[in-house]
């Protein structure tokens, strides 16, 4: 996988983790990390220690960021409701890009090109010490902790899924 850690959006990760006083280390699998399922198999763990980069889109068409346990899907239902909003839309591949900086399967929680509205951190992540997220490639990850995480990503901590 000569060539992940050049890549722009690697780049940006890098640079945030750096700004946040993390030398955190990016690391390059060879094996996809498209899916929670395929990051934990490539990295020896649980699912649920993948930190995935969910994006949804406010009624004002701002980005919703959430950042969920890999163990299950984002109830938007909830969520809403938590935040006191109607509902959380669903976007697309050119939405995701156009906001993160981010192509679908390496959206890194930190490093976007325009941050998102609001940054929610599943609460499921905090049971584990190390918690892995997408570093701007689907090869590319870095590990974590939950208070580090929802620290540098500016995040509020729910339950956000079962």
């Amino acid at each position: 996988m000569d060539g992940v850690l050049e890549k722009s959006a690697v780049k940006r990760v890098k640079q945030a983790l750096i700004s946040n006083g993390l030398s955190t280390e990016i690391t390059v699998l060879s094996e996809s990390a498209r899916s929670a399922a395929e990051a934990a198999s490539a990295l020896g763990i649980e699912v649920g220690q993948i930190a995935s980069s969910i994006i949804f889109k406010l009624s004002d068409q701002k980005p919703l960021l959430v950042i969920t346990s890999g163990r299950h899907r984002v109830d938007t239902e909830l969520v809403a409701d938590k935040l006191g909003i109607d509902k959380l839309d669903r976007v697309d591949a050119d939405y995701v890009k156009e906001n993160s900086g981010f192509s679908i399967g390496g959206v890194a929680p930190i490093g976007w090109t325009n941050p998102p509205a609001i940054v929610i951190i599943d609460e499921a992540l905090s049971e584990y010490e190390v918690v892995w997220a997408a570093a701007g490639h689907p090869h590319a990850v870095f590990p974590s902790s939950f208070n580090e995480l929802k620290s540098i990503a500016n995040a509020t901590a729910l339950v956000v899924g079962a």
